[in-house]
């Protein structure tokens, strides 16, 4: 760095000057920073919208391609409140029996009311002996086959027992407001039931003796395998619902019985599902809407020409709200007229709009009463999109005859082959938009992030060259003005000897 001297022999605001000099190189230096923020902003953005393309094709374009994604069931039991059926895409029309013997429950224990010795309250912290229960006396808990003893000391208490019992695998607790500790299963069948034994003093002393007929006895109920029969073959579970061939049953009550006590059978009806295939079409040409709509908004924004990011420096003349109003006018631009989003519209709305063949005969979305509602009725950005006809929640078709429902109805292979084809093509093209570019982009990009992170780490060379020029030449200024202010010192010097001297003559 030069010696900086400033104007005391020339008189001039050596700083000043400097200072008007670089300012102008250091124009050069702040555009390049604010070229880094721009693209730093566009990459963000693109992640984003990325994201959300990537999402579109993992869900549901992918879902859409595969047979399944239309085999939509239905069905109803003629016993309400009996149970509740959701049918599996594999499961068969028509008609099947079913009787509920049993439901699952899980093993439960209330215990009797305790009490001390001398008659006064129990609680967590009161010692088992002074229960009236002898140390040394031991309580067995058995479960699930496992034996668990609990050997009771001078220093066992409710709490410490409760405490064994939720390790021995239960659930366990003691109610101080009742007296009572309660006990059961953490999960339901009879498999997972449970019982005491040991010695019967303390057993009762603890409120764990089952005995109906004492107010302060236990009362139990046993853990039990919830059973049903479907098509008279007999079913059974530890919990109330059962996965059988690709259906689930989940049970809600035991059947009523008939004069001779067999179990009354119901009936369990299956069918398509029409409108949920409607509602699967409807839902992927929704999602599809939604992110073509934010793409071509993205594309077709407005310019904002004039408009930079702002340094540090030019913030702090601003308001919160007028540097947000500022960067939001940029960003929103971000990817305006953005040849690699032009690409992925492109090749989006080019495979919904191709003609699929099925059954020998070409057709199209609209062959489907599904339709773009045209350049000049479609509000801007949303040009693109697809409108089913008849479709109630849809103020621009709900009129419109439901060509749609009418043929899933009528003709539910066609509409399954259109639109797994339909899917397929839309796919593909996803799938070469996100295709890898060696140095360009990585797979499942749409645009060229590997060029675009390169470029962002160039700006901080770019930058630091930049400024290592600009320092230069502010040194360099003030090494000429050095060398002015040392050259006017010695004049003055000189001058100051040569009057010295004229003086010294007179």
């Amino acid at each position: 760095m030069a010696i900086r001297m400033t104007g005391l022999n020339s008189g001039l605001d050596t700083e000043s000057i400097i200072t008007q000099l670089v300012s102008a190189k250091k124009t050069s230096v702040n555009s390049i920073k604010k070229a880094q923020t721009k693209l730093s902003w566009k990459i963000d953005a693109w992640k984003e919208l990325n994201s959300k393309i990537y999402s579109l094709y993992t869900g549901v374009v992918d879902k859409m391609r595969w047979d399944t994604a239309y085999n939509k069931k239905k069905t109803s039991v003629s016993a309400n409140g009996l149970l509740s059926v959701v049918a599996g895409s594999n499961a068969a029309n028509g008609v099947q029996t079913v009787a509920v013997e049993s439901l699952a429950k899980a093993a439960y224990l209330t215990g009797g009311k305790m009490q001390q010795a001398d008659g006064s309250k129990v609680s967590g912290s009161t010692k088992l002996v002074d229960l009236g229960i002898t140390a040394g006396d031991t309580i067995s808990f058995t479960s699930q086959g496992n034996k668990t003893d609990i050997t009771i000391d001078e220093n066992t208490t409710v709490n410490s027992l409760v405490s064994q019992l939720q390790k021995a695998g239960v659930n366990a607790s003691f109610d101080e407001g009742q007296q009572r500790l309660f006990v059961s299963a953490k999960s339901t069948g009879a498999a997972y039931d449970f019982s005491f034994s040991g010695d019967e003093n303390a057993l009762k002393k603890l409120g764990l003796v089952e005995d109906p007929d004492n107010a302060y006895g236990a009362v139990k109920i046993d853990g039990a395998d919830a059973v049903m029969y479907l098509n008279n073959a007999k079913f059974e579970s530890s919990t109330n619902t059962f996965q059988i061939n690709g259906s689930t049953y989940t049970l809600e009550s035991v059947s009523e019985k008939n004069a001779d006590g067999s179990f009354k059978e119901s009936t369990i009806t299956t069918t398509d599902d029409y409108d949920g295939i409607y509602d699967t079409i409807k839902n992927f040409l929704s999602e599809y809407n939604k992110l073509i709509n934010e793409m071509d908004k993205m594309y077709n924004a407005s310019s904002s020409k004039g408009y930079e990011p702002l340094l540090s420096e030019e913030k702090e003349a601003l308001t919160e709200t007028e540097i947000s109003d500022w960067e939001k006018k940029i960003k929103d631009s971000l990817l305006r007229k953005d040849s690699s989003l032009s690409s992925v519209i492109s090749s989006m709305t080019s495979a919904m709009a191709e003609g699929i063949t099925v059954g020998g005969k070409t057709m199209y979305l609209s062959s489907f009463g599904i339709n773009t509602l045209g350049y000049f009725n479609a509000e801007e950005n949303e040009r693109h999109a697809y409108h089913i006809n008849g479709d109630p929640d849809d103020s621009n078709t709900s009129t419109k005859e439901d060509t749609l429902k009418s043929m899933i109805a009528s003709d539910p292979n066609t509409v399954k082959s259109f639109f797994t084809q339909l899917s397929n093509n839309l796919y593909k093209a996803m799938t070469n938009s996100m295709s890898r570019v060696e140095g360009y982009k990585s797979m499942y990009k749409v645009y060229n992030d590997k060029q675009m992170d390169s470029e962002l780490s160039s700006y901080t060379t770019k930058i630091s060259d930049a400024e290592d020029k600009l320092n230069d030449y502010e040194d360099k200024w003030y090494k000429k003005f050095s060398a002015m202010e040392t050259a006017l010192a010695k004049l003055s010097s000189k001058q100051s000897a040569l009057s010295g001297l004229l003086g010294g003559s007179q």
